[in-house]
């Protein structure tokens, strides 16, 4: 699916992408399966989340992030992935984690399509 975003908006995703990190898949699965693994966060919406998600992956919608992630991940040197359709909600939310003071996060980049595209393990709830 194709969507057109508006344009204030992909300024925002590209101002906020200068000050975050992106990584890929293949980094992703790494650092979740590392030895001091990283949690992996679906900020997309509800009825996205339950349309299927990365297998481990906790939700917590970017509407609710910022008042709901301290419960979730109270160690600011957590590691933490962020994802959500295609890379853009993830890194204005990876922005907003930083300026909280959460220092290891990253956006997932290309999101739950890429996540997806490279065959990485994804639930489907019944």
């Amino acid at each position: 699916m194709s969507r057109q975003h508006a344009p204030r908006f992909l300024a925002a995703v590209e101002a906020a992408r200068v000050r975050i990190e992106e990584i890929d898949v293949r980094g992703a699965m790494d650092a979740i399966q590392a030895a001091s693994p990283a949690l992996l966060v679906d900020v997309r919406e509800a009825h996205e989340w339950r349309a299927g998600h990365a297998t481990g992956a906790v939700h917590i919608s970017k509407g609710v992030l910022e008042r709901d992630i301290e419960s979730a991940v109270p160690d600011t040197n957590t590691p933490v992935i962020l994802y959500c359709g295609g890379g853009f909600r993830s890194a204005l939310a990876a922005d907003a984690l930083q300026e909280m003071g959460y220092r290891r996060v990253w956006s997932l980049a290309g999101g739950w399509r890429a996540w997806c595209a490279a065959d990485a393990p994804v639930t489907i709830p019944p």
